[in-house]
C-alpha cells in the first residue's frame, strides 16, 4: 500500500501487547513495575533473570502459551517466584480448562465448552487410558491458559480501534484535516493521513491506546505503548 501524493501512512502497533494484558488482568504490581519502561522483557530480566532479556522473554511467553517444558519449563520456577500473581492467573485458567470448565476474556467472550468427545476421553478405566486422558486435558489447559490473555488482548485492540475511529471522525466533523483508518490486524493499525495532520493523527493513536486501557481495565499501573512509523509505503514501516 502506498500513500497518495501529499499524504503519509501512519503505521502503529502495540508493543508487547499480550504480556501487558496479562499484567493488567492479574493485577501483578511487581510485573507492572517492570513494564514501566518500553521494554517489558528487559524490566523482567532486571528483576528476576540477572539481566538476561532472552531468558525473561522465553519464561514469560512460555507461561502465556503453555510451553512449560524444555527451557521454558526450567525457567518457570524463577518466573513464578518473582511474579506469583501473573503466573497464578494463567495457571488457574489452565486448571479450569483441564477440568472441562470454560474461561472468559476481559469483555466476557467465553472459550468453547468441551465437546462430547473430549468428555468421553476423560472417562478412563485403565492406566493407559488415564495417561491419554491426562494428555488431552493438559492440551485443553494450554488452550484456555492462552485464551484468557489472547482474548483479552483482542478486546483491548477492539477498544483501541473503536476509540481511534471515533477520534478521527470527530476531527473531520470539526472541519480539521484528519486521517482515515485503512488497515487493522491483530495489534496494528494504519492511518492514511494528509501530511499536515500527521502529528495530530499520531496523538490520536496514542491517546486512543491509553483510553482503551482505562476502558477495559480501569486505572491500572501499566502502560500500553504503541510503536509508530510514518512512511510513504507500507513495506517501509518495518
Amino acid at each position: 500500500m502506498h500513500a497518495d501524493p501529499g499524504h503519509k501512512l501512519i503505521v502503529a502497533d502495540a508493543s508487547q501487547l499480550e504480556p501487558r494484558v496479562l499484567v493488567a488482568l492479574a493485577q501483578d504490581s511487581k510485573m507492572a513495575e517492570a513494564a514501566r519502561d518500553k521494554d517489558l522483557y528487559a524490566g523482567i530480566a532486571a528483576q528476576g533473570f540477572g539481566g538476561d532479556r532472552s531468558k525473561a522473554k522465553i519464561a514469560l511467553l512460555g507461561a502465556i502459551y503453555g510451553a512449560t517444558t524444555g527451557e521454558s519449563g526450567r525457567l518457570m520456577p524463577q518466573l513464578t517466584r518473582t511474579y506469583p500473581r501473573a503466573v497464578g492467573f494463567v495457571e488457574q485458567a489452565a486448571r479450569d480448562g483441564e477440568g472441562g470448565r470454560t474461561v472468559t476474556s476481559r469483555l466476557g467472550r467465553s472459550s468453547p465448552p468441551p465437546s462430547e468427545r473430549w468428555i468421553r476421553s476423560q472417562q478412563s478405566t485403565t492406566a493407559e487410558e488415564q495417561r491419554r486422558a491426562d494428555s488431552i486435558a493438559r492440551s485443553r489447559g494450554r488452550f484456555t491458559r492462552n485464551f484468557v490473555v489472547q482474548g483479552s488482548a483482542a478486546d483491548w485492540a477492539s477498544c483501541w480501534l473503536a476509540e481511534l475511529r471515533r477520534r478521527l471522525r470527530t476531527a473531520r466533523a470539526d472541519g480539521l484535516p484528519a486521517g482515515e483508518l485503512v488497515f487493522f490486524l491483530h495489534d496494528e493499525v494504519m492511518v492514511h493521513a494528509p501530511a499536515e495532520s500527521v502529528e495530530a493523527c499520531i496523538k490520536a493513536i496514542e491517546e486512543a491506546a491509553a483510553a482503551a486501557k482505562e476502558l477495559l481495565f480501569g486505572r491500572v499501573p501499566v502502560e500500553f505503548p504503541v510503536s509508530v512509523a510514518v512512511v510513504d509505503s507500507y513495506d517501509k514501516a518495518k
